[in-house]
């Protein structure tokens, strides 16, 4: 089978070395010229010459003679001109097929070149006819079928002539001893056996090194008449740097509204987070102050005449002052825990994971990559991971969890990657204003992906990634 070279890149020229190299490897080193009869490359050539002169007489004269017709006939009331527009549109595909099978047999990509268009579509309209007849591309494709047409006819006659006669030389020592030819050339039998079989080596391989130039002319006469012109190369580079360009802007548009939407989401919960801060301060701890205060003021009145009553009061307001300490470290848990900050991630996890009513592991096999993470990522990842955990203590009713964290490249950067997965019953939802939804814009305010496999029965799977550098 054939090795398809590579298209050309837009700008390039249209005859490139490739060509000569797979088509005709005979005129390009020593190596191709010493194996060329032999050569995949002939063959492919032999094979084409075979096929494609056939193809191209037909094709040829039919292209040639309907063209001249139809430009003879075109004075005549303009009978001519429908025929001729019919006669280049059919070069086109003449020229699709042509360069299908110049792909085939010789192993050479020749692009599709770019016509024109009519503005308004209509095979009917004049504008279509004059983008037609304007075109010099169709014009190129009649040129290439008669130019084709007389190569491959002169190339067949030569390398079929050439091969024909050295097969003949090289086994005339088999069949020619004392006949005509053998007394023409009035040498000793030994010596014309020598001459012959010389001869006709010789004589396969010029069949070869013709063989081979056919196939290139051919291929050359299909880049320039059948493939891209410069024009044509310039338009199509214009179009992809437009496409690129819309592509960027569309992109850049669609990263805003994205950002947009996040920053929207991240002030909602950052306002929803504060009245949660204050709401919890004002009904526990402060409320837990004011009742201290209010003990302290009992044990202060009774300290002398009720030594008794002052000393329980003085109890109760001990008490109150650890409950609103523990309150207090929650609450401050909640904002940022400090074990986030003095111990890092890994040690946080197992926080989580050591004060979870239910068994939850936490596998971290590298924990040193943790620290590629910035704080905001961490702290992201924490909170994820304690939400997660809340959440199935409270509905997924499961046995385990297992939390996973670890480091992961991606094409825009290392990105940290945690991974909730219990035995539950499913069915989670991020739907809006849960926690979960709360968890998503966080994640989405750092332009991380949020992942939530629950399927009903199935357990929930949570999996959340946060650009290190977040």
């Amino acid at each position: 089978m054939a090795t398809q070279t590579a298209p050309p890149q837009p700008g390039s020229p249209p005859d490139t070395p490739r060509d000569v190299d797979v088509v005709t490897p005979g005129f390009t080193s020593s190596h191709g010229l010493f194996t060329a009869p032999a050569s995949a490359a002939t063959w492919r050539a032999v094979a084409q010459l075979a096929i494609g002169w056939p193809w191209l007489l037909t094709v040829g004269i039919l292209a040639l003679t309907w063209t001249l017709t139809s430009i003879a006939l075109v004075p005549v009331f303009g009978v001519g001109l429908p025929m001729l527009v019919g006669g280049l549109v059919a070069g086109r595909w003449f020229a699709r097929a042509e360069r299908a099978r110049l792909a085939a047999q010789t192993g050479v990509v020749v692009p599709a070149p770019t016509y024109r268009r009519s503005a308004k579509p209509g095979w009917w309209r004049w504008s279509t006819w004059r983008a037609v007849l304007a075109d010099g591309r169709l014009w190129a494709h009649q040129v290439d079928a008669v130019a084709a047409m007389g190569v491959t006819t002169l190339g067949y006659g030569v390398a079929f002539g050439l091969g024909g006669a050295g097969i003949a030389a090289v086994a005339f020592p088999a069949y020619g001893r004392g006949s005509v030819v053998d007394d023409w050339f009035g040498l000793s039998w030994p010596l014309v056996v020598v001459v012959s079989v010389l001869g006709g080596v010789a004589l396969l391989w010029l069949a070869a090194l013709a063989a081979q130039g056919t196939s290139l002319v051919l291929v050359r006469l299909a880049r320039a008449l059948l493939g891209q012109t410069a024009q044509s190369e310039a338009l199509l580079e214009a179009r992809a740097a437009a496409d690129a360009a819309q592509h960027a802007a569309d992109r850049a548009e669609t990263r805003a509204e994205h950002l947009r939407e996040t920053r929207t989401a991240a002030v909602g919960a950052a306002d929803e987070e504060r009245r949660r801060i204050e709401r919890d301060l004002h009904d526990g701890a402060q409320q837990r102050l004011v009742a201290l205060g209010v003990e302290l003021g009992v044990a202060k009145r009774h300290a002398a005449r009720d030594p008794e009553t002052a000393t329980a009061a003085l109890d109760h307001a001990h008490r109150e002052v650890k409950e609103t300490l523990a309150e207090l470290r929650d609450l401050v848990r909640g904002i940022h825990p400090a074990v986030l900050t003095d111990r890092g991630l890994d040690a946080a996890l197992s926080a989580l994971a050591a004060r979870a009513p239910i068994a939850v592991t936490v596998d971290v096999p590298q924990p040193t990559t943790l620290a590629l993470a910035g704080a905001g990522a961490q702290a992201a990842a924490y909170f994820v991971v304690a939400e997660a955990l809340t959440n199935v203590t409270k509905h997924a009713g499961a046995q385990a969890v297992l939390v996973e964290a670890t480091v992961v490249d991606r094409p825009t950067g290392p990105a940290l990657r945690v991974v909730v997965a219990d035995d539950g019953k499913g069915g989670a939802t991020a739907s809006p204003g849960s926690g979960l939804d709360g968890l998503r814009s966080r994640v989405a305010a750092l332009d991380g992906t949020f992942d939530l496999d629950s399927p009903a029965g199935g357990g929930t799977r949570l999996t959340v990634e946060v650009p290190c550098a977040s």
